[in-house]
């Protein structure tokens, strides 16, 4: 299942888009397509102070390179390379047992892992983790990432209103939404770079359950996550909706088997053969069709699932879907034309 370096596929050109989760693609489509969004947002965000914060990583934790930690480099140059990067971005070492792994940054992200990360993966499964941070740089999530960051902190101060702050929670929660979505797509980006869908699977049940991976059983994992979807009880399907509010990541366990259903539904092997959507191409990319897209994969999704919660939905989601093509027509003569897709007949 695994790629040799010397004949590691590369993807030059590719969009994001070839990888993102549609629930992502289509925000992240719809945003890009508000011309000066993302410089604006920059300058909303100044309190994020980028550059200091990138001073407190130079000054405490160790900067990648060939002299240190030279294993971790060779893997982000190779990543980059694979995804065609413009830039290889920073990444910095911190000492810190938890097993975690980020991306900061907006102007020139940069890359963060943690010593318990590079304790508990080894150099197959570090490949997958640092291609899905380098997949988070090339969708410019880091950008609208710090809009969920300031909105959460906004939020938390106005907890105490008793009416006033639910509108804004709305918004987050929807926001968290978004970001669990991106981080399936980063999860997509870091196969791509792997290239080992075992390595991937790997960093998932270490994730979850540790080090002891000799104890694991990669199909019992995988029924695990089927386990986890395919339940039966409506109180259950609230408690998972309860349990998801304030996490930003979705749960190990279904992360692994989104990406199963990713490659088995073909995506992945398409990419690799050279079928992939290109940057040059973005920006005729039509948000119509990614909304549609998107619901039509929670409709799919929903079609095949016994959970009664999705199946109460999946008859809206159909309905929203027919009518996304008038809803957006209708947007773009309210707001006018610019940086819209093109009328349709």
């Amino acid at each position: 299942m695994s790629t040799p370096d010397r004949v590691r596929v590369r993807f030059p050109g590719i969009s994001p888009r070839a990888y993102e989760h549609p629930a992502d693609r289509s925000a992240l489509v719809a945003l890009r397509k508000l011309q000066g969004f993302d410089t604006a947002l920059k300058v909303l965000a100044g309190a994020f102070r980028e550059r200091s914060l990138r001073l407190v990583f130079l000054a405490s934790a160790v900067r990648v390179g060939e002299t240190q930690f030279g294993e971790v480099h060779a893997i982000v140059q190779d990543a980059a390379k694979v995804l065609d990067l413009y830039e290889v971005p920073e990444v910095f070492v911190v000492q810190d047992p938890t097993v975690n792994a980020y991306t900061l940054g907006m102007d020139r992200p940069w890359i963060v892992i943690t010593t318990g990360a590079l304790d508990l993966f080894d150099d197959a499964e570090l490949r997958f983790v640092l291609g899905h941070e380098c997949g988070h740089v090339l969708s410019g999530h880091g950008v609208y990432r710090t809009m969920l960051h300031q909105l959460m902190a906004l939020a938390a101060r106005v907890a105490w209103i008793p009416v006033g702050g639910w509108g804004l929670r709305a918004v987050v929660f929807a926001l968290e939404e978004w970001h669990r979505a991106a981080e399936l797509s980063g999860d997509r980006a870091g196969l791509l770079v792997a290239q080992d869908v075992d390595a991937a699977l790997r960093a998932h049940m270490k994730t979850a359950g540790g080090s002891r991976i000799r104890d694991m059983d990669a199909a019992a994992f995988l029924t695990q996550s089927d386990d986890y979807r395919g339940t039966s009880q409506a109180r259950d399907s609230i408690a998972k909706l309860l349990n998801l509010m304030g996490r930003s990541h979705p749960f190990a366990v279904s992360r692994a088997g989104e990406l199963r259903d990713w490659v088995v539904a073909g995506d992945y092997n398409r990419i690799l053969s050279g079928e992939y959507s290109s940057r040059v191409d973005d920006k005729d990319a039509s948000v119509r069709d990614e909304i549609a897209a998107t619901l039509r994969s929670y409709r799919d999704k929903a079609e095949s699932s016994s959970d009664p919660l999705v199946k109460l939905l999946r008859d809206v989601a159909g309905g929203v879907t027919d009518s996304v093509g008038d809803v957006a027509d209708r947007l773009r003569g309210r707001f006018g034309r610019g940086g819209g897709d093109a009328p349709t007949a």
